[in-house]
């Protein structure tokens, strides 16, 4: 009787060894499906992108072009303090729309009192795109930002940490 519930045992994990090999085999089966699908959209949109295998996880990673914004301090900063306020306020409006509606990733100050004052990172198929989006904010408008912006590429999904 102990030799049947040893042998009965062994047999359960043996199938939960093989059921768990499985479960790894479908969902990396699953990761490059989505890997292919996140590749076929991006381009449909017009998405610059590579891929490669990474060497230690053997792992696809999907690299895609993102338009990095400096904002710089710009010609036009006489605004008396109301008027910088509101510009700040409706900047922050900006930004937070751009986030919202998938424009870009992140924004933020920079902690020093330099002239590149903050950058924000555009998600957008193209240069003219960002570039457009950027010199709307009102704070360009105003002129007391200017826009540099470079293409720059990260690993899509990655965060920060």
């Amino acid at each position: 009787m102990v030799t049947l519930i040893f042998i009965a045992l062994m047999a359960c994990n043996d199938y939960k060894v093989k059921s768990k090999d499985a479960k790894i085999k479908q969902e990396a089966l699953k990761e490059e499906t989505t890997v292919k699908q996140q590749k076929e959209v991006l381009v449909s949109k017009g998405y610059q992108i590579f891929d490669y295998v990474d060497e230690e996880t053997q792992d696809t990673v999907l690299m895609q072009q993102y338009f990095i914004a400096f904002l710089k301090r710009g010609p036009n900063r006489s605004q008396d303090k109301e008027e910088a306020d509101s510009l700040q306020r409706l900047h922050l409006a900006h930004l937070g729309k751009m986030y919202k509606e998938g424009h870009a990733d992140i924004s933020g100050p920079f902690g020093d009192d330099g002239d590149i004052r903050g950058i924000t990172i555009y998600n957008t198929p193209t240069q003219e795109v960002a570039d457009s989006l950027a010199n709307s904010d009102p704070m360009v408008k105003a002129g007391r930002l200017v826009i540099e912006i470079h293409p720059w590429w990260a690993a899509k999904g990655f965060g920060l940490r």
